[in-house]
């Protein structure tokens, strides 16, 4: 259960990296490194793409900030000792995976959970449920772990939290929606117990219950 709280699925990182290839150099330097089959050099990825090499070392770098690519040093010819070159900066794509969906999703978390629930089930011969809610605290307690306050723990998590007139936090996007059709016992049971984790690992005064109504998610908080 490992890296949930640092998914990003379509958060503001998923959205970023989009952006920074509506570039053109950026996304052509970007398309022919990623169809490389080995790391390349700033000066490769320039002549490939025809663009000057200050120019296209300004647009790689901002793809490895944006998490699009990796770089390393490497001496490009392969050798190693006394007269082998001096190394240079080269570039691959990055091993990062960025899910684009909007409204946002969290069909990841949502598998990690029900994998692990069922693992802990079968493991120590207790039922699904009580596995399933110690899994999703559990995932709740990874996202806290990112250390924001609970409104940007929520939006970070696909929840897209809003205040009610009702004084409670409504969650307008449930982030397992296609899975209720067919589960929706289980996904409301799933989310009630990930947002009890968040929020008990916080230590903020507030309490998630099940409230299920349309057009929103299951859960609301209840802020005292």
């Amino acid at each position: 259960m490992s890296g949930m709280a640092g998914q990003p699925g379509c958060g503001p990182g998923g959205l970023d990296a989009l952006a920074a290839l509506g570039e053109p150099t950026r996304r052509a330097l970007y398309s022919y490194i990623a169809a490389q089959d080995r790391a390349v050099s700033r000066d490769e990825a320039a002549s490939a793409t025809g663009t000057k090499r200050a120019t296209a070392a300004f647009h790689l770098e901002r793809l490895v900030d944006d998490g699009l690519l990796e770089a390393r040093f490497a001496r490009v010819s392969g050798r190693t000792g006394p007269g082998a070159g001096r190394t240079a900066k080269l570039y691959a794509r990055a091993r990062r995976q960025i899910t684009i969906s909007l409204p946002p999703r969290r069909y990841e978390v949502a598998a990690e959970v029900l994998a692990g629930a069922l693992e802990a089930a079968g493991r120590e011969a207790t039922p699904v449920s009580e596995a399933l809610a110690r899994a999703a605290g559990q995932a709740g307690r990874q996202i806290a772990a990112g250390g924001a306050d609970l409104a940007e723990l929520l939006t970070r998590s696909g929840y897209e939290p809003r205040q009610g007139p009702d004084g409670r936090i409504h969650l307008a996007n449930c982030p397992f929606h296609d899975l209720l059709a067919r589960h929706a016992e289980l996904v409301c049971a799933m989310n009630l117990h990930l947002l009890q984790g968040l929020i008990g690992d916080l230590g903020v005064c507030a309490q998630a219950r099940l409230d299920p109504a349309g057009g929103r998610c299951c859960v609301t908080i209840t802020l005292s």
